[in-house]
């Protein structure tokens, strides 16, 4: 696609010379490019145990019905990243991670250097994650070869393409973001269909692993959840996870955030598997696994501790009663900054105590997990279907014209191309609803229940801080 072309993308599965023609650029951008192979990667990857595969884990929780739990953490060195790794993994996380640093996702890989330079002579992290691309496939591969566990690459990008090609080669089974929920969760100017097309390189990546014997996973999540209905945040990842299948990928988690209303967040989970595998199947994606993840309160956090982990035990709760495969963890520490691996240890295992504790309960329906369900695939199927509309059946045009249009529309992005004109608040019982729809095309039938009455929206985005779901 020419970046100067106005034409939208097509979700077409790319030919091997377009991508292998884009393959050296990217490689090129970085002296560590020369070491990712795919031939040399595959056979490393089916050399390893299959319990370091996300997919093979996944798979596994699935059967089991039983709920992971994956903290965050990256620092600058590796060394320190194993030994961070390993205290996680030694408290009890399932799924190891490694954030990435803000010059790396942003592909200024010599001021990520200059960071790690710095890193070194403080003995102290000067970054806030691991620049991966700098350490290279070698060094990402000191990390996977110290791990018993699947390793997850995560980084919040337009352009992850080189990182996701030094990590993966590197030993790692997993990624996080997307084209449409990166843009309208974190991008300004950056084009949606340039996004697009960065991410098709990456799936097909993840493809071309697939077609050497190694299943690569990728995890789908808006970041911005905080007050966004959860049938928005789950129709961009329904459209990320189509234009994902059509370059290859066959292992796709589809994530939200956690709300903090528990009918709503748990019905949410409760209504993905069978959403993504309704239009996954009519595109002729029959062999995609489909996983489930929630990521803790992404809002602000009281700063009391004890309230805090009552925030982080709700969701353990929310996601055992939407059988969630896997959630991220925060710490009670999360109104201070970034937190210790003390405090990190303490969410993930507050986290698991409780999914423990209701492992072997088995609870009798609950009418209003039920309707909220009802709620949200109406609203999902209202949003993807349109936007499929506009975007002639082709996943990757529907993402633009969609958001052009305002069909979708997430709140509080701060991508120039979304309309921001529906506005949240919650109802009072809590749930997230739209007080203002905009362009969004919400079934009328289910309007009624954002018609109910309304909290303050700033109220609304201050509560959980400041201990309570609604405001006084």
């Amino acid at each position: 696609m020419n970046h100067a072309d106005t034409s939208p993308p097509s979700m077409q599965r790319w030919s091997d010379d377009r991508f292998d023609a884009m393959r050296r650029q990217v490689l090129a951008a970085w002296p560590t490019g020369a070491e990712a192979d795919l031939d040399e990667a595959a056979a490393y990857h089916r050399a390893q145990p299959p319990a370091k595969n996300t997919a093979h884990v996944l798979a596994q929780a699935r059967e089991q019905s039983r709920t992971l739990v994956q903290p965050r953490a990256g620092v600058a060195e590796i060394d320190p990243q194993i030994a961070l790794l390993s205290r996680l993994r030694a408290a009890g996380a399932d799924l190891l991670p490694t954030t990435v640093d803000s010059y790396t996702r942003e592909c200024r890989y010599a001021e990520a250097e200059r960071g790690l330079a710095q890193s070194r002579e403080a003995g102290r992290s000067m970054l806030n994650g691991l620049p991966a691309v700098n350490h290279g496939v070698r060094g990402c591969r000191r990390i996977a070869d110290a791990v018993d566990a699947p390793l997850f690459a995560r980084t919040a990008s337009p352009d992850c393409r080189l990182t996701h090609e030094i990590m993966y080669a590197g030993g790692y089974t997993s990624c996080t973001a997307g084209p449409v929920v990166f843009s309208l969760g974190y991008a300004k100017d950056y084009p949606i269909a340039r996004a697009i097309e960065c991410w098709q390189y990456s799936y097909r990546m993840m493809g071309a692993y697939r077609e050497r014997g190694v299943t690569m996973s990728v995890e789908h999540y808006l970041p911005i959840s905080t007050l966004v209905p959860q049938s928005m945040s789950m129709a961009c990842v329904i459209l990320d996870s189509l234009i994902a299948a059509a370059q290859g990928v066959r292992c796709i988690s589809l994530g939200i955030g956690q709300q903090c209303q528990l009918a709503q967040d748990a019905a949410a989970l409760r209504a993905y598997p069978r959403l993504g595998r309704h239009y996954l199947d009519r595109f002729g994606f029959h062999d995609v696994a489909l996983s489930t993840v929630m990521s803790q309160w992404m809002g602000g956090f009281p700063p009391d501790e004890g309230q805090a982990f009552g925030v982080i035990c709700m969701a353990a709760l929310a996601g055992y009663l939407g059988g969630v495969t896997y959630m991220i963890s925060k710490s009670p520490h999360e109104a201070f900054g970034v937190p210790t691996a003390e405090a990190n240890i303490h969410g993930l295992t507050a986290s698991k105590m409780v999914l423990r504790m209701l492992a072997d309960q088995r609870l009798a329906p609950i009418a209003e997990i039920a309707a909220e369900q009802e709620i949200v695939e109406a609203e999902v199927r209202a949003l993807v279907d349109a936007a499929l509309d506009l975007g002639d059946g082709d996943a990757a045009a529907a993402a633009v014209r969609a958001v052009e249009a305002g069909v979708i529309d997430v709140p509080f992005s701060p991508h120039r191309s979304n309309a921001n004109r529906a506005l949240p608040a919650r109802d009072w019982r809590g749930a997230v609803r739209l007080a203002e729809f905009g362009n969004v095309p919400i079934p009328e039938p289910v309007r009624a229940y954002h018609r109910e009455p309304w909290e303050l929206l700033l109220a609304d985005v201050n509560a959980i801080a400041d201990g309570v779901l609604l405001p006084e």
